[in-house]
């Protein structure tokens, strides 16, 4: 997937400027497609020269003219084609799982405060998705189109936080039950 995609995406389910864009970014699409706000100006301005969005320029009163990007019917067929096209799967590519493979061969202590700090990181991510979804999803059973799939992405997101909390807390307890006691902890 390209970052054009992504946008195509956000594009499609309200108009936006660059600026608001990249915020949607921050709040919920880049917790699975980071882009900087760089990026997301660049890549618009491409769109809109191939024709994959239209801007608007709204005026906006003691603040600059806004320029408003919304999906054109070029993007429409673009990311429609885009969307039946089949996706490969993704491999995992972790560096932290490299690094608790390799801990026997270096200092396994550093390696669990990285893994402990991870697992925090992703404690603290999976608390906000399900933040999120208790709030902007009370009755999930009654969602359907657009709102479902923005639920069913955020439910793949808590999985795969539970997933990470699960295994790093394993590896933990694995490797903390397993240390022999040392003559200062008697």
């Amino acid at each position: 997937m390209a970052l054009e995609h992504a946008l195509l995406v956000a594009l499609s389910e309200r108009p936006a400027a660059g600026l608001d864009l990249a915020r949607r970014f921050e709040r919920s699409i880049g917790f699975f497609w980071h882009a900087t706000h760089q990026q997301i100006y660049r890549v618009l301005a491409r769109m809109e020269a191939d024709g994959w969005v239209d801007r608007e320029f709204v005026e906006q009163p003691d603040r600059p003219t806004k320029k408003v990007y919304a999906v054109s019917d070029r993007g429409r067929q673009v990311l429609a084609d885009w969307l039946a096209t089949p996706t490969p799967m993704e491999p995992l590519r972790s560096e932290l799982a490299v690094k608790m493979r390799g801990a026997s061969r270096g200092d396994r202590d550093a390696v669990l405060a990285v893994v402990r700090d991870n697992l925090a990181d992703h404690r603290t991510r999976l608390a906000h998705y399900e933040q999120l979804a208790a709030r902007d999803h009370p009755t999930p059973h009654r969602l359907e189109g657009q709102e479902l799939d923005t639920y069913l992405v955020l439910r793949g997101g808590i999985r795969l936080e539970e997933f990470w909390v699960s295994w790093l807390e394993e590896y933990l307890h694995a490797h903390e039950s397993t240390r022999p006691v040392t003559e200062g902890a008697r």
